[in-house]
């Protein structure tokens, strides 16, 4: 079990769901083989496995024995040489081996083509418009921000706002609404040079509105659910997964979530009365979701944002729950949340530059 083109790929009944998607993330094959003590295969667990449960508990702590496939697909060693065969039957991305003891020996990854994100394009993207939160200053990013703006500034060789849009046309979308302010015509002279596989349409702030307020100044009606994003982030997952599931339960609003852990780096001290201390612990860590800047929404909200008015998406969003509208979360991997708000997390988004995908040569 501790070879290591397996042990990436499995693990123990313990783990927590957030451990297990941990490990998902980092094997890049979307799955995790669960295994018992005497290294016997038991269950297997998807990060779509673990998206469900975390939509349907919100359980960070739960192990993945609650949540696994209890009954995984493999193939016996005898049987090695089916596993193309039996893989493309199945649909299956990885195929565990085993010995009689029902032990990996090892792990069959597909060996035909790979789906790929512009395989999934439909004509369901082609009518939801996508709206850019382009126009702000990006304080946090000075001095780059000083001659450029945030929109522009480049991951890797490649603004940001390219990636973002591009990763949206790998979908079929096809309009595109950039709220704009700070060096707004450097942007638009930036775009106006190449030949874009879409439509971008500029909604001009005269004064800054805040990550909701400008959507107002749209004039077109949207009849379809409306993604919203901001400039300045990178979302790795799948976009139709996350409409289907807005449309599917019925969300007036659905934020993407990622998970996020910090670990305290000091021991903790639990105490009660009188100061008694009653537990040290040593570096606790501490899971939650976060908002990661990208919703889907109803159009009808759209004509709740008050016109002419600084006003933030968190603020219709605490409008709506107090209305008691269905506000819902997609969570995604800490892993799979890019941001460049703060330098820190701009050079994490460069090192993961070769996962985010391919950009075309727009000209």
């Amino acid at each position: 079990m501790e070879d290591k083109n397996i042990g990436p790929y499995s693990g123990h009944q313990k783990l927590s769901v957030v451990e297990a998607l941990e490990r998902i993330d980092k094997n890049a094959h979307g799955i995790l083989f669960i295994v018992s003590e005497d290294g016997s295969l038991t269950g297997s667990v998807t990060d779509g496995d673990i998206r469900r449960w975390l939509i349907a508990t919100g359980e960070l702590s739960s192990t993945v024995q609650k949540i696994m496939n209890r009954s995984p697909k493999f193939l016996y060693e005898a049987d090695r040489q089916k596993a193309e065969e039996y893989m493309n039957e199945h649909v299956l991305r990885a195929l565990p081996v085993l010995n009689k003891k029902r032990q990996i020996v090892e792990i069959v990854f597909h060996l035909g083509k790979e789906i790929c994100v512009s395989d999934k394009k439909s004509s369901l993207f082609k009518t939801i418009p996508v709206i850019i939160m382009a126009g702000g200053k990006g304080t946090r990013l000075y001095p780059f921000t000083k001659i450029l703006p945030k929109p522009l500034i480049p991951i890797g060789d490649i603004p940001i706002i390219v990636r973002i849009i591009n990763q949206f046309c790998m979908y079929g979308v096809s309009d595109f609404y950039l709220t704009v302010n700070y060096r707004k015509e450097m942007i638009k002279s930036y775009f106006a040079d190449l030949e874009l596989p879409c439509r971008i349409h500029y909604i001009e702030e005269e004064i800054p509105l805040g990550t909701a307020g400008s959507i107002r100044l749209i004039e077109r009606t949207f009849h379809t659910p409306v993604i919203v994003t901001n400039c300045d982030i990178l979302i790795r997952a799948d976009y139709e997964n996350i409409i289907e599931y807005h449309e599917m339960s019925h969300n007036a609003l659905t934020i993407v979530s990622a998970l996020k852990n910090v670990t305290i780096p000091y021991g903790v001290l639990h105490a009660g009365e009188e100061g008694i201390v009653t537990l040290l612990e040593e570096k606790p860590r501490l899971d939650y979701f976060v908002n990661t800047g990208m919703y889907v929404l109803q159009p009808e909200l759209l004509k709740m944002i008050p016109e002419k008015t600084f006003y933030h998406m968190t603020d219709l969003t605490d409008v709506l729950l107090k209305n008691g509208e269905k506000v819902g979360m997609y969570p995604v991997s800490e892993d799979s949340f890019l941001d460049m708000g703060e330098f820190e997390e701009m050079r994490r988004m460069e090192e993961k530059i070769d996962a985010i995908g391919k950009v075309p040569d727009w000209k």
